[in-house]
């Protein structure tokens, strides 16, 4: 069964899903992401620029096979047909189709009150099947 955590109080969404992603290329972890597809340009833009020494290896999910297959992160605004099942980072509102083809779901939750409604949302939808969450609030994780 997929394991789904929730990443609350992001106050930036693109820089937080950076790092995440940094982080995530780094353990070896092979990752897709969803949202909407304006959302996955500006992420685009902003892996090329968050940091000037390092480079997060991405591709879009309508890049050749073989870019595909190499590229450790997939920005995907829908994930069927999507090389990587290993993770899977929602940036949207709705639940991901698909997510239960993945061995990880994110959500990241930003501060702003419609996308915490829209993160209720997907709470009880995960709830209501069985998916047992983790909840990591990023307010708490700062102030340590």
């Amino acid at each position: 069964m997929t394991e789904v955590a929730f990443h609350f109080n992001a106050p930036d969404r693109l820089s937080y899903a950076c790092r995440l992603l940094r982080k995530a290329v780094g353990s070896g972890a092979r990752v897709v992401v969803t949202g909407e597809g304006g959302l996955l340009r500006e992420l685009d833009s902003t892996l090329w620029t968050f940091s000037p020494l390092e480079f997060v290896p991405h591709c879009h999910a309508r890049a050749e096979p073989s870019v595909l297959a190499a590229s450790p992160v997939v920005l995907a605004e829908t994930v069927h047909d999507t090389p990587h099942h290993q993770v899977l980072v929602n940036l949207g509102g709705p639940v991901p189709d698909g997510f239960e083809r993945f061995e990880r779901l994110i959500e990241v939750v930003t501060l702003d009150d419609d996308d915490r409604q829209q993160a209720r949302s997907r709470w009880k939808h995960y709830t209501d099947r069985g998916y047992a969450i983790t909840r990591h609030d990023l307010a708490l994780k700062e102030q340590a």
